[in-house]
């Protein structure tokens, strides 16, 4: 696997070794051994998965401590524009997000450590987006920012103003509103 850094500390851009033959393709999605050598010891404890059509868009969500998560997410079929942003308190990049394109095409995956709100928008007429994450969802430690918070300036590829959106992501707070315990 190749691991890109990104313009932020800690996200990281994972592309598998990919095998292509008349057959279609084989790739390991996750190795613990590889993924330990090149990332870090991290042990995930629950997968999920979501399929979501065009215009939708999820996040910006969190998990508040003690039940931060680090993620890696990845598009099995269709395109998404996967955003993390960087919600650690005295952090130089505090507020900046990256963006990366993740499809069933490129097979990239992103690893995103605890400390980060994270969304996505899907591009395609459908996506199937999966994640692994090291710590068990916690409802009473849900948190999230506003997508389209303009001291974000995110530029998500879809209007806002057209994302179909879930009635809990409409009323999340701006960044500057939030308790942040990061």
């Amino acid at each position: 696997m190749n691991v890109i850094k990104t313009p932020i500390e800690g996200l990281l851009v994972i592309e598998p070794r990919v095998f292509r033959d008349e057959r279609g393709y084989f790739f390991e999605s996750y190795s613990q051994r590889d993924f330990e050598a090149q990332v870090g010891d991290i042990h995930f404890v629950q997968d999920n998965e979501s399929m979501s059509t065009r215009g939708v868009i999820r996040g910006l969500h969190f998990q508040r401590p003690p039940f931060t998560q680090t993620k890696l997410v990845r598009v099995v079929s269709g395109t998404v524009l996967d955003i993390a942003v960087d919600i650690r308190r005295g952090s130089p990049t505090y507020g900046q997000h990256v963006a990366v394109e993740l499809s069933g095409e490129n097979q990239r995956q992103f690893f995103i450590p605890k400390g980060f709100a994270h969304g996505f928008a899907v591009l395609s007429e459908k996506a199937v987006f999966q994640y692994k994450c090291d710590e068990f969802y916690h409802p009473e430690a849900d948190g999230g920012i506003q997508l389209d918070d303009p001291s974000l300036g995110i530029d998500w590829r879809i209007p806002t103003s057209e994302a179909i959106r879930s009635q809990k992501d409409l009323t999340l707070p701006l960044l500057s509103e939030i308790d942040n315990p990061f």
